[in-house]
């Protein structure tokens, strides 16, 4: 069954620069505090869903020009919601849910953690302060970082489609694959994500076979309030969005 629906998800993603990846809600619930516990059994079958570099071109720019009108909000945002909706109707015998990398409960804490969610499926491996035997930080808050290992730091977690109907005791988890594995890089990784992230050197931390287009980079470098002008998007939308 997980290959059937895996095999119908990259069908339906891959051609929009979107990866989905396997896991058991009971993996994720593992290794997280049960404040971010999913609601769900542990064999329930999950996928987290990443953004390619490929993304920007084939999702994100066909769904601007045929639906400008109707994005009154984050256009990224709005594009993911769009299709992973869609990708609801290519299983209408089962109960798809849906969650956003940007959705939050009333606590203020998001829905999910998207990174130790990417990790534990095997997507992409989550580098944190614990991976590094001698720390050099002392008091310092570190924050962890996901580097897949071919696109790098260049690409995103995006939502979860859940099927609570479907049970999967014998899927194998995968390791995600460790591709910053001495400690000097994991350290280089660390403190250029922490202390540098806006130069973005971070995402380079391993030979990339692909990364963000130049337009890309502009885009999400610029502030959102700016970026509605970047697509062609009017300025109606944008009062919309930011009023």
């Amino acid at each position: 069954m997980e290959r059937r629906v895996a095999e119908r998800l990259r069908g339906a993603l891959g051609p929009l620069g979107l990866e989905p990846h396997a896991f058991k809600v009971g993996w994720y619930n593992a290794v997280v505090q049960p404040a971010f516990h999913l609601p769900y059994p542990e064999d329930t079958l999950a996928f987290v869903i990443l953004s390619t570099p490929s993304m920007f071109d084939k999702a994100l720019k066909p769904f601007v020009k045929k639906e400008r009108s109707k994005i009154i909000r984050d256009p990224v945002d709005q594009c993911i919601s769009y299709h992973l909706s869609r990708v609801k109707e290519k299983f209408p015998d089962q109960r798809v849910d849906v969650m956003f990398d940007y959705e939050i409960l009333p606590s203020r804490k998001p829905k999910f953690l998207a990174q130790t969610a990417a990790h534990v499926a095997g997507a992409a491996y989550y580098y944190q302060r614990k991976d590094v035997k001698h720390d050099p930080w002392g008091k310092k808050k570190i924050y962890g970082v996901c580097i897949h290992p071919k696109y790098g730091g260049w690409f995103a977690i995006r939502g979860l489609l859940l099927f609570p109907d479907i049970q999967v005791l014998f899927l194998e988890q995968p390791a995600p694959v460790d591709c910053v594995s001495t400690e000097e890089k994991r350290i280089e990784l660390l403190e250029q994500f922490n202390f540098h992230w806006q130069d973005g050197r971070y995402r380079d931390i391993i030979e990339v076979k692909e990364r963000y287009s130049e337009e890309q980079r502009v885009y999400f470098a610029t502030p959102p309030a700016e970026r509605f002008r970047l697509l062609g998007l009017t300025q109606e939308a944008q009062r919309i969005e930011f009023q």
